[in-house]
């Protein structure tokens, strides 16, 4: 099933926290929820629970609710496919990259490092999260022969501006974006998800400041 033909941008974006809370459900051996229970958790509505399922032909029965270990199956299906790891190469292994290899290898379900490239000589022959460090020149060779879907950028904003057009000629499809550069907004294309620490930690503060 293509999630993206069937659902907007923000059911698709709440399908992970679904999935998490199915996930603690389901570890407290419980057996069903219903449609109010989940907007409990996720702080929405049980309409609009009901309205994001649907967007996949629904999971539940009126009155019934949803038993937690189908729900959960049928949301990792849509969120993992059929389990196949997508191939995933880092570029910048500084600090922010160390803990992001360290996350993917632990715990982002449906991906599989293969690759980390930085220009910085004194990484070389290091390794982060088991993948040896190599420079970023030999990117374009690393892709032609492994074919890597997707681009995990910790690198600062220049770099990615200037990375960029490169990722999409090597054939990445897919990028997960934590520099300060809106990737999407020049390669409309290229699926990304882009990650701005500062925006969530802007609005943390604003909702701090501003509690009735």
């Amino acid at each position: 099933m293509s999630v993206q033909g069937k659902a907007s941008l923000p059911v698709i974006k709440r399908l992970p926290k679904y999935y998490r809370y199915l996930a603690n459900l389901s570890a407290e051996g419980r057996d069903k929820v219903s449609s109010s229970e989940l907007a409990h958790m996720m702080g929405t509505t049980a309409s609009q629970v009901r309205q994001d399922f649907n967007c996949f032909g629904g999971f539940g029965q009126q009155g019934i609710g949803y038993k937690v270990e189908v729900l959960r199956t049928e949301i990792g299906k849509l969120l993992f496919g059929d389990g196949e790891l997508l191939p995933t190469v880092l570029i910048g292994a500084g600090r922010l990259g160390s803990a992001v290899s360290s996350f993917i290898c632990r715990d982002a379900n449906g991906y599989r490092l293969i690759g980390v490239f930085d220009i910085d000589p004194a990484l070389m022959g290091r390794e982060m999260g088991g993948v040896p460090i190599q420079p970023l020149e030999d990117l374009a060779a690393f892709c032609a022969e492994h074919q890597p879907q997707v681009a995990v950028l910790c690198v600062p904003r220049q770099s990615a501006i200037d990375l960029a057009g490169d990722l999409v000629k090597y054939g990445f499809t897919g990028v997960w974006n934590f520099s300060h550069y809106d990737l999407s907004v020049e390669y409309p294309g290229l699926t990304v998800e882009n990650v701005h620490l500062g925006d969530s930690l802007m609005s943390l503060g604003y909702r701090l400041r501003n509690k009735e």
